[in-house]
């Protein structure tokens, strides 16, 4: 195994400028909507999967995926499918997700979250293992609207996030 370490982004919708998964494309006025999701879903999977064909995964020694919403889904889909072994970092996962985790993961979410059932995302990290972060009050962004407290649980967040890195 090499020695190489590599983190892959999976970005969320309208995360658009992260490189080097920007997935285009999208429809609006996803969220509520199960058939647009699966479409956003897709149409990133596809994307996801052109971009990173290249990626000599055998010549990386340690991979860490960090996904964001709807690219945490296709993050944990990608690593399965292709029997890769990664650690992730899913931040403000769906519950659509889930069923994809395989390997060492933490996960962020707020209990505001409109695109992601509080009670889902629990039982599915209690299920698998996984470590939850949650930021009470906070919707998709880890926002609660007071700033000194959102600067607060991005500090822990990093801090978390740093440690999980670190593990390897």
């Amino acid at each position: 195994m090499s020695d190489n370490r590599l983190a892959v982004l999976f970005p969320g919708i309208g995360y658009h400028r992260v490189l080097p998964v920007p997935y285009a494309g999208f429809p609006e006025k996803v969220r509520g909507d199960a058939e647009k999701l699966r479409a956003c879903f897709d149409i990133a999977w596809t994307q996801a999967e052109d971009m990173l064909a290249a990626v000599d995964w055998a010549d990386c020694g340690d991979i860490l995926f960090i996904g964001k919403s709807i690219g945490t889904a296709v993050a944990s889909r990608y690593a399965l499918e292709k029997g890769l072994k990664v650690r992730s970092v899913l931040l403000t996962p769906l519950a659509e997700t889930f069923p994809f985790v395989r390997g060492e993961a933490i996960a962020f979410h707020g209990t505001a979250d409109p695109w992601a059932d509080t009670a889902a995302i629990v039982a599915a990290c209690r299920e698998r293992g996984i470590p939850l972060c949650l930021t009470e009050g906070a919707n998709h962004s880890l926002e609660t609207g007071d700033a000194l407290r959102d600067i607060d649980a991005l500090r822990q967040a990093v801090a978390r996030i740093s440690e999980f890195i670190a593990s390897a």
